[in-house]
């Protein structure tokens, strides 16, 4: 039997949360969990991801980045992250996870994305910790 993958899909919350001035305990465990996957190249996104975080980070009003900022952030952190992009198959996959799990399509494109990557656990607060979906497990980091 096969040993479960190590890599982690960083669900948006993740990055999202390592900029959250409110919740310093949240944070400092975002910010591990991002810096351990940049230094282990254990830790992947997607281009959905990439754009979630994008929007809120340039429009979040407690902690707005500005354009440099966020320009040096993709270049630093998010493409060196980011492994999975767009294709029919992708979506394809996410319709039959929708369907199967009854989340939502953007809840279930992550999955697929996390599943298209060869990940064994999507890192999320937004999904039902302890699910396993085709082989991929659902955790909470915060938890």
């Amino acid at each position: 039997m096969s040993e479960p993958s190590q890599r982690c899909f960083l669900d948006t919350n993740i990055l999202v949360y390592s900029f959250m001035p409110d919740n310093r305990a949240k944070r400092d465990k975002a910010r591990g969990l991002v810096a351990q996957a940049l230094e282990r190249q254990d830790g992947v996104i997607s281009f959905q991801v990439v754009q979630e975080f994008l929007n809120v980070a340039t429009r979040k009003p407690q902690r707005r980045m500005s354009q440099a900022e966020a320009q040096q952030y993709l270049a630093q952190v998010l493409m060196p992250l980011c492994e999975v992009w767009p294709t029919a198959s992708l979506y394809s996959d996410a319709l039959s996870v929708a369907d199967e799990t009854g989340w939502s399509f953007y809840d279930s494109v992550i999955v697929s994305s996390a599943l298209a990557a060869g990940c064994g656990a999507v890192l999320t607060e937004d999904l039902q910790t302890g699910r396993l979906i085709r082989g991929l497990e659902i955790r909470n980091p915060f938890s």
